[in-house]
Order: structure tokens, then C-alpha cells, then sequence
């Protein structure tokens, strides 16, 4: 029901567009007939706004993969290098949030483990809005920055990893096959937020799928209830990964190949010290607006990537 919304919605946006060129070519042949000034602007104001749409549904054929429409869980890990990349992961997750606050999409943590001084060691997110995992498919490996520390009494010039992986959430419990008996489950205090209720209550639960050796963790709620549930989405969503990647080469595209978050490995690269330039590797595009960037404008980079890999259906 929800694939034949959204083709029966994409089908009155393509109808809409043809009507509307249909009325201007009308109107053009009108104005060149007799014309008329008033008529003459009128026409090249709507030739201008029917390009400007055309290029954006153009762009929305990009989004041509099985699972790009669904929604996305995103984990970011922070690298080797202790409070520098974890405040680096810290960072990216400030700016995925920012982007999809733009966009309107909804956010939720599902789980994260603080550093011990500053930022996150991981953290895993869901985010719900229309082609979220297309979109945010694009994030996927590890991101450099390039700065002058303020953990580092010297202020000395330091460089940070932090790796982004992006899954497209399950939607249908036939997608994935998981049994009773293939999960242990521990249920644990939590060492997030949760005020008294997670020193007093095991809240926080850890599932590994025996078969695969995949751990989920997931304590940023305060019932154990909804932990485990946030946890299985997750873990659902590692266990279609894993069978993508198992079916055929094209579809192993979904994640990429699993790569260390270190030199060389980079997608791209925030370059604040000794000047400001953002560049991804994979597209050559770039910004030296990189304070936009980390509040969140990843648009360029996104379509960039997307223009590049259309018609590849990963």
C-alpha cells in the first residue's frame, strides 16, 4: 500500500507538470500569434519554474535502488585517536541531525556510548522521512577532519577518523529470519542518562544472533521494553545488510566494502586548519563553506554522489 501511494503520488506530479507545459506552449503560441507583453513575461516566468521543477524530478529518479524510499539507521564510530575522534563523531552526529531537522525528518537514538572526556564513541540513530536511505546512502565510510585541537595543550594540528554506516530499516518481518532460539539476550544497567530509574532497574539490553556473532546494544530508553525493540530494529537491519551482501555483487552496494577508519580510506575530508575547504574524494566536489557544512548543508555532497551513481540501482 505504501509503494502504490507514493507511484500514485509520483504519477499526479508528472501529470500536473504535463498539464502545465501543455497550458505554456499554449500560451507561447498565443503571445507569438498576438502579442502582447504582459503575456511574453508571464510565459517566461513559468518556463523558468517548469525547468526549475523538471530538474528536481529529474533528480528524484536517482533515488532508483530497492530500499532507497525506506527509512535509515545510521551508526557513526569514532576512530582510533581517543577524545579527538570521539569529539569528531560527536561533530558528524550534530550535523546529521541539522540536515535532517532541514529536510524534516524525524530523528530518534536509539543507542550511544559516551567518550570518556568528550564525544561519542558510537552512536546509532533512526531516521524516518521520504528516501531517507537514499539520501543518506551517500554517508557511508569514513569521514577526515583536519584541525587545530582544543584537547591538546600545544594546540597542535591533529587528525581524526570517524566511520559512517547507513542501513535501510526493515519494514517486513519476511525480509529477515530470525528465530527465538538464535538470540541471547542480556538485560544490564544502563551507563546513559536516565536519572535514578537506570541505577535502580536493568534497563539496558545487548542481543547477539548466535549464527552470525552479530551484538546490538541499545540503553538510551528507560524501559527495557523499548530498548529491546530498538535493538531487534537494528539488528534486523545488520541481518538484511548481511543477506544483501550475500546474494550478489550489485546488491553488495548496499553497504560497500567494510573498510578501517584510518588513513588513505577516507571519503571525505573537513579541512579546517590550515584553511577551510570540505572535499569528497569520490566526486572531487567541494566547499570551503565548511562551518555550513557541519551545521548541516550536505546537499551538494549528496547530490553529487547520487548524480554519479544513478542508473547503477545499488
Amino acid at each position: 500500500m505504501r509503494r502504490l501511494a507514493q507511484s500514485n503520488e509520483s504519477i499526479t506530479t508528472w501529470r500536473a507538470l504535463e498539464k502545465r507545459v501543455q497550458d505554456a506552449i499554449e500560451m507561447a503560441e498565443l503571445a507569438e500569434a498576438e502579442p502582447d507583453e504582459e503575456i511574453s513575461a508571464h510565459v517566461e516566468a513559468e518556463t523558468t519554474a517548469l525547468e526549475r521543477e523538471l530538474h528536481a524530478l529529474e533528480f528524484q529518479l536517482s533515488f532508483n535502488g530497492p530500499y532507497d524510499a525506506r527509512n535509515a539507521i545510521m551508526s557513526i564510530h569514532a576512530g582510533a585517536g581517543g577524545t579527538e575522534s570521539q569529539d569528531w563523531a560527536e561533530m558528524l552526529l550534530r550535523m546529521y541531525l541539522r540536515w535532517c531537522e532541514n529536510r524534516g525528518f524525524t530523528t530518534e537514538v536509539l543507542d550511544s556510548t559516551l567518550g570518556e572526556e568528550a564525544g561519542v564513541k558510537t552512536v546509532t540513530l533512526e531516521i524516518q522521512g521520504a528516501n531517507a536511505y537514499g539520501y543518506l546512502k551517500s554517508e557511508r565510510g569514513v569521514h577526515r577532519l583536519v584541525r587545530l585541537s582544543p584537547f591538546d595543550a600545544a594546540h597542535a594540528r591533529h587528525t581524526s577518523f570517524a566511520l559512517v554506516e547507513v542501513m535501510p530499516e526493515v519494514e517486513a518481518a519476511a525480509e529477515v529470519d530470525i528465530k527465538d532460539e538464535d538470540l541471547r539476550i542480556d538485560i544490564y544497567h544502563s551507563a546513559g542518562h536516565g536519572g535514578q530509574n537506570v541505577q535502580k532497574v536493568a534497563t539496558a539490553v545487548r542481543i547477539t544472533h548466535i549464527p552470525t556473532g552479530l551484538v546490538v546494544t541499545c540503553q538510551n530508553e528507560r524501559s527495557q521494553g523499548r530498548n529491546k525493540e530498538s535493538a531487534l530494529r537494528v539488528l534486523e537491519a545488520r541481518l538484511l545488510e548481511k543477506e544483501l551482501e550475500a546474494r550478489a555483487e550489485e546488491q553488495a552496494r548496499l553497504k560497500g566494502e567494510h573498510i578501517e577508519a584510518g588513513w588513505g580510506n577516507q571519503i571525505r575530508s573537513y579541512v579546517l586548519h590550515p584553511y577551510k575547504m570540505v572535499k569528497d574524494h569520490r566526486t572531487d566536489f567541494e566547499t570551503s563553506n565548511a562551518t555550513a557544512v557541519l551545521d548541516g548543508d550536505l546537499d551538494g555532497f549528496i547530490q553529487a554522489y547520487l548524480k554519479t551513481t544513478m542508473g547503477t540501482n545499488e
